[in-house]
């Protein structure tokens, strides 16, 4: 059984994680188990588990909870739970185990965090589960793609012990459990706490809300930004926590707390903001801020509306009394010039002339270098936003061109890469396909699971590349669209990313064949040869498309260019 400690600021909690005698002997027991190294989503969710921040789920869901969650939103004792926490795992290593085994799992360096004794082994439902928690299965929803493209199909569950949380290195005094940040209220003596969730930097506007929040509540106030994954393409969390902490000055520091939140968002809106709100109550606070479109990714494609703006709080307030915790609501900020000052887009005298800076501004500013207006941010703020966001001409980024053999890949890339020394001061590094495979993947074949692996190995590379602020030109068969994708977010995490396809045609690619590999092909001699034994799915998501059919190597490099000029990647 775990161990559940009944305090004041939230009730129950949950802790997993087992004595110093008991941790040791799982540890050497587990030398000759299964190991389970996890993801970033599964060592968030992990955490939260073994520190009782998920209460009252004492492990990853089993099947009967994953569909009581899916269909109305409560574990199967009844108890609301809005989102599944489940522990995925592909084919090949749920057809290993046995009902009854136990498994180490370890994060990426191969530290055992946890034993899990299996009790339960399910398929997963992808297009239901998309449909009731996000309540869409357009992959243009992170969450949807994420439950598509990175999720396994299998789902285990069982007895959970924890041997130690997640090690974190960085902003060590701001990290607290439950149970700690619990003690921190009782020493401080707040009994009223009213806490603020975010994933984005703060400005002005938030300081207001939050500082009003705060009034109306009666209560001290909690920022407890979430530090775990977030939607792709977000600032990341060092740069937003040391906004936050350059905030902290703008906020009483007798009613103020800054802590952090390990949790790996899914971005499903209103249910998504009511898995917060017991989230929050776990960790002590009473009252929790729901905003507008509160987790949510403003429109699809189509320009509707993922979620509504206000269905979120909608949803929190009618389950706030079994909840226990108090909702705060509160809608747009917008600045009003006329009374120099922050108000409710509702309370703006009519007629008045408000200002608001979209994220979709904010970002190309930053991009542009343009200065941030200072009824938007604060300085300090600025500074470190632009610390982190150059201008686009000076950020890294990549180049991947993918096509047939033959199609003249290397060619251009070869052409680009003078073309951008000669343009940019800049380090432009070229990482071509038969480079690759002689020097870092010579011992790899040619099966799909190969070739993914190379691609994979390339896509590492070129976002180390482009983080560091470089040009990374890449130039490969990449046959596959999930190896092309999974890049794709890799690399977009860290800068530019601009996918090129070279699509010249089948039978001009034979004719340039000087190694004559189309020949050996098509006499059997060369299996898994892409474009006729083996498949080439034609990407749909290129920004550039070149047909080397008819232009030559300087005019396709100049279309690559001009992309790169227009998107402001160069100068």
């Amino acid at each position: 059984m775990s161990n559940v400690i009944i305090e004041p600021y939230g009730g129950k909690l949950i802790n997993l994680l087992v004595s110093g005698q008991r941790a040791a002997w799982l540890r050497a027991a587990a030398r000759s188990w299964k190991s389970l190294h996890l993801t970033q989503r599964q060592l968030c969710d992990l955490e939260l588990l073994l520190n009782g921040g998920f209460s009252p789920l004492e492990t990853f869901m089993g099947q009967a909870d994953y569909e009581h969650v899916l269909t109305d939103m409560r574990l199967a004792s009844g108890e609301l739970w809005p989102v599944p926490v489940t522990l995925d795992v592909d084919r090949q290593f749920a057809e290993s185990l046995v009902i009854g085994e136990t498994i180490a799992l370890r994060n990426d360096e191969g530290v055992m965090l946890a034993a899990l004794t299996v009790e339960e082994l399910y398929q997963s439902d992808k297009y239901r589960e998309a449909e009731a928690v996000y309540a869409t299965t357009n992959e243009m929803h992170p969450g949807v793609a994420y439950l598509f493209q990175q999720t396994k199909d299998y789902y285990i569950s069982g007895k959970l012990e924890g041997i130690q949380l997640p090690p974190h290195y960085d902003f060590v005094k701001l990290r607290h459990t439950p149970a700690e940040l619990r003690e921190v209220f009782i020493a401080r003596g707040w009994e009223r706490i009213v806490a603020f969730q975010t994933r984005n930097p703060m400005h002005r506007a938030h300081v207001e809300l939050t500082s009003r929040a705060a009034e109306r509540a009666e209560a001290n106030l909690l920022i407890q930004p979430t530090v775990g994954m977030t939607r792709p393409g977000d600032v990341d969390y060092f740069t937003r926590v040391r906004i936050y902490q350059q905030l902290l000055k703008h906020f009483p520091a007798s009613s103020t707390l800054l802590s952090l939140l390990p949790l790996a968002m899914r971005m499903a809106g209103p249910r998504e903001a009511l898995w917060h709100a017991i989230i929050r109550k776990n960790y002590g606070a009473t009252h929790f801020i729901v905003g507008r479109d509160h987790a949510g990714l403003g429109r699809d494609g189509q320009g509707k509306p993922f979620y509504e703006p206000y269905a979120a709080k909608e949803l929190v307030e009618r389950h706030a009394e079994e909840l226990g915790i108090k909702v705060v609501g509160f809608t747009k900020m917008v600045y009003v010039p006329a009374e120099g000052r922050y108000m409710p887009l509702e309370a703006v005298p009519n007629g008045a002339k408000h200002l608001d800076l979209s994220g979709t501004e904010l970002r190309q500013r930053l991009r542009d270098g343009r200065p941030l207006p200072s009824w938007f941010t604060y300085p300090e703020v600025a500074a470190e936003l632009r610390n982190r966001h150059p201008r686009q001409a000076a950020g890294g980024f990549t180049v991947f061109l993918t096509g047939l053999s033959g199609a003249g890949k290397s060619t251009i890339a070869n052409a680009l890469r003078i073309k951008l020394l000669e343009l940019e001061n800049r380090q432009v590094s070229l990482l071509d396909g038969d480079a690759i495979r002689k020097h870092l993947s010579s011992e790899l074949g040619y099966s799909q699971k190969d070739r993914n692996l190379n691609v994979k190995r390339v896509g590492y590379l070129a976002s180390e590349i482009t983080k560091h602020g470089g040009i990374a030109i890449c130039a490969l068969i990449a046959p596959f669209n999930d190896a092309r994708k999974a890049i794709r977010r890799q690399i977009s995490a860290n800068g530019g990313f601009v996918l090129v396809y070279v699509a010249t045609p089948l039978r001009l690619c034979e004719t340039r064949d000087v190694k004559g590999l189309y020949q050996k092909a098509r006499a059997g001699e060369v299996l898994d040869f892409t474009g006729l034994s083996s498949p080439y799915e034609t990407p749909t998501d290129y920004e550039v498309i070149l047909d080397a059919s008819c232009n030559s190597p300087d005019q396709l490099v100049q279309q690559v260019v001009s992309y790169l000029k227009l998107k402001g990647y160069i100068g």
